[in-house]
């Protein structure tokens, strides 16, 4: 019995060695199955990093390639000019605003009124912090008299609180951690370090201040930041103001602007077109400490070249009726008499100072002279960066009435100019054609304003052609100078 159960325990070992190896081979191929598997989901999600990779590269060149296209416009038209169309630039940056390249395509839009329209922000559009009143400041809506004392402060030179501002002993006794700037804003950001001034207040629904309407800027309560969901940006006081406009020593035609301080008559006569006459008194009025270059359209050239007329607001009203050279002594009244549109009306006939102390007739400066001043002279140095104006052909209905906030009719009356112009306002002095714009409007808003624009906040929204993945790129191009420059650049 021993014997027999050996011989069955022998015979049963070759089947019991088959198994284990079967079971073996199936736990290997399960293993390298797993392995095989595990290889193909790394190999899978490399391939995807990969392809992710190489459109968001593709994306970020196409939103690149968007900013260099504008960059191209915008220094095309400092070195090549159009001094008899304002409105081509624009023409050529809408059209530039969407573009196709090999590998991708960009898209380029900014808004106006809430409402996404191709091209990039023209921030001459808005209302310059730096040299915004009180009283325009306070037009801005949620915005408050001790919030507008306090940006005043905050640029101002001196340490003396304004009436409901803010100093330096404000911040300091809060240990903040900073102190008022005492110079100009450098971002429309910088507001928010002001006294009393909150994000919400500066950026409204525009969060990341890229001026378009962003998906989680559109959803109501479901994500920051807190917006209505009605398709339309608030952007807030960044809508208004800005603090990146400059002005530019460029002048319309693309050459260096002339500058009435230190030009010579003969300078003057062939750049601006003007008698001897009128040089000689543009020579001794570019001499006066207070001299600007916007009492041209308010006063009369020869009040301005003996030292008066310092507050001769609308004075040269009066002297209209006496036509070119004339001599005319009406009332000057509330249009200032202004309406010929073929002669300023601002510096009729009188007795010049001019360069050589002679006594003169001086006829009145016509609107191509003034057109052509304004165009191509300054009374600025460069010594100073010059802060920017308001570029009366982009700026929106809106922010003009709170420029001119006690005289709508003339904000509308600016509106309407413009529109019915295919070349848009080529000067400021244009505004002296229009009966329906008073001349304290004009005197009200010359300051601030200008028909040239020199800095531009571009959005380009780069997409790749193989996923569709974007990129967002913002940048601040400014044209002031040649070569153009970016100040700002962001990518998200």
């Amino acid at each position: 019995m021993s014997a027999a159960r050996t011989s069955t325990d022998a015979a049963s070992r070759p089947g019991h060695r088959r198994g284990s190896v079967i079971l073996l081979v199936i736990w290997a191929v399960a293993i390298a199955a797993v392995l095989v598997g595990a290889a193909q989901v790394l190999a899978y999600r490399q391939a995807t990093m990969g392809r992710e990779s190489v459109a968001k590269v593709e994306a970020r060149w196409a939103a690149r390639a968007g900013i260099e296209e504008t960059l191209a416009v915008l220094e095309y038209h400092s070195e090549e000019p159009d001094a008899t169309d304002a409105r081509q630039i624009y023409k050529d940056l809408e059209t530039s605003a969407d573009g196709e390249l090999a590998s991708g395509s960009w898209q380029i839009r900014h808004v106006e009124d809430g409402v996404e329209i191709p091209g990039p922000q023209d921030e001459h559009a808005k209302i310059n912090v730096n040299n915004a009143t009180r009283a325009t400041l306070l037009e801005l809506s949620d915005m408050s008299m001790d919030v507008a004392d306090a940006i005043v402060d905050w640029r101002d030179t001196d340490d003396n609180a304004g009436m409901m501002g803010a100093e330096y002993e404000f911040y300091v006794n809060r240990d903040l951690g900073y102190a008022p700037r005492n110079g100009n804003f450098r971002s429309i950001a910088e507001i928010e370090l002001v006294a009393g001034a909150f994000p919400s207040s500066v950026r409204g629904e525009d969060a990341n201040l890229n001026g378009r309407l962003d998906p989680n800027e559109n959803d109501g309560a479901m994500s920051d930041p807190p917006d209505d969901a009605d398709g339309l940006l608030d952007s807030g006081w960044s809508g208004a103001l800005t603090a990146r406009s400059s002005g530019s020593l460029i002048a319309a035609a693309g050459s260096n602007r002339l500058n009435l301080k230190e030009a010579t008559a003969e300078e003057m006569q062939e750049r601006f077109g003007v008698t001897p006459q009128q040089a000689g008194s543009l020579l001794t009025f570019a001499k006066r400490a207070d001299a600007k270059l916007e009492m041209l359209l308010t006063q009369d050239l020869t009040t301005l070249a003996t030292g008066g007329g310092q507050n001769n607001r609308g004075a040269a009203a009066g002297s209209a009726s006496g036509g070119k050279g004339g001599s005319g002594t009406g009332s000057g009244g509330k249009d200032g008499g202004a309406a010929s549109g073929q002669q300023s009306g601002r510096s009729s006939s009188g007795m010049s100072g001019g360069a050589n102390g002679a006594t003169n007739r001086i006829q009145s400066l016509d609107s191509q002279q003034l057109r052509k001043i304004f165009q191509e002279g300054t009374l600025e140095t460069g010594a100073e960066p010059i802060v920017g104006k308001v570029n009366l052909n982009t700026v929106s209905p809106a922010v003009l009435r709170a420029m001119l906030p006690d005289d709508p009719i003339s904000a509308d009356a600016i509106i309407a100019q413009r529109s019915s112009s295919s070349t848009g306002l080529l000067a400021i002095s244009d505004l002296l054609g229009s009966s329906r714009i008073t001349s304290q409007a004009l005197a009200a808003i010359a300051p601030m304003a200008d028909t040239q624009s020199y800095v531009f906040t571009v959005t380009s929204r780069g997409r790749s052609a193989t996923t569709g993945l974007e990129v967002e790129i913002t940048a601040v191009l400014d044209r002031s100078t040649l070569p153009a420059r970016i100040l700002e650049y962001r990518e998200q």
